[in-house]
């Protein structure tokens, strides 16, 4: 999908914020990411880190969701949680940090949860590249399997509650994940839906920290106010951060280097 925003022909016309990105990206490749439009769902720990990085490399367009309100328990991990923000819409809070950060940046927000009814609006924006920051299983697994069925590139964030150890943080296709009990959920769900390959995926090979608490994959996180209570777990802004930074690099190198995005994945 091709987006307005763009520098010109020279490398004069580039504003100072972007001239180091430049040096590693190419010309071509920030007018790339400048022409992109990125949608990230969830901007909690994971996805206000990639959020940040999207806006500073230059991303043109980006469509933040998420449904919930910052709150206090939400300041150990989560770039949009301040002190002055609590209470306030997370997609609200975001757009003004972009903004901040890029005033040139097109950025839409939707304060929605995303299930069935939500998702086709969501997809119909078109984006070149979806990064899934969701923490709530049945959620993440239809947006997968959306995204999936309608082309979109998609890279999905998995468990990095009770983690600690940032050289064990991978990436790889969902169907070569291991030792994440939230990947393993979801790629069981996804075979069942038909989908075996196609979904890079930020994970972590560390076994989780606590082994008293309850592996339940589903338990991971819950929706505020919405779905069954779920039990609340330690995490680190290292680790979440690094999650969120290292799928936004992902999709970065992916719109410089103009793969086919919008190639359906290999079904089996």
């Amino acid at each position: 999908m091709a987006h307005p925003t763009r520098p010109g022909d020279d490398a004069a016309d580039l504003p100072p914020n972007f001239a180091r990105s430049a040096m590693i990206l190419g010309l071509e490749g920030l007018r790339r990411l400048q022409s992109s439009a990125i949608m990230i769902i969830g901007l909690g720990a994971v996805g206000s880190y990639a959020t940040e990085a999207l806006a500073r490399a230059g991303v043109g367009t980006l469509y933040l969701v998420d449904f919930d309100s910052v709150q206090a328990s939400n300041i150990n991990r989560q770039l949009f949680a301040l002190h002055s923000t609590i209470g306030q819409a997370k997609t609200e809070v975001a757009r003004q940090r972009v903004l901040d950060i890029n005033p040139a940046c097109q950025v839409h927000t939707r304060q929605t949860f995303v299930n069935h009814d939500t998702l086709p609006d969501l997809l119909a924006l078109q984006p070149d590249f979806i990064l899934d920051a969701i923490d709530s299983l049945n959620p993440k697994v239809n947006l997968l399997q959306a995204a999936t069925q309608a082309h979109i590139p998609i890279v999905a964030s998995m468990g990095a509650a009770r983690r600690s150890d940032p050289s064990a943080i991978r990436i790889s296709d969902i169907n070569d994940t291991e030792r994440c009990p939230l990947a393993r959920a979801v790629r069981k769900a996804l075979r069942r839906r038909g989908i075996h390959r196609g979904i890079p995926c930020v994970y972590s090979v560390e076994e989780a920290l606590d082994a008293t608490a309850d592996e339940d994959p589903t338990h991971e996180t819950a929706p505020p106010r919405r779905g069954r209570h779920r039990q609340t777990l330690g995490s680190l802004p290292t680790l979440t951060g690094i999650f969120g930074l290292t799928a936004a690099n992902l999709i970065i190198q992916r719109i410089v280097a103009r793969e086919d995005l919008h190639q359906a994945p290999t079904p089996k």
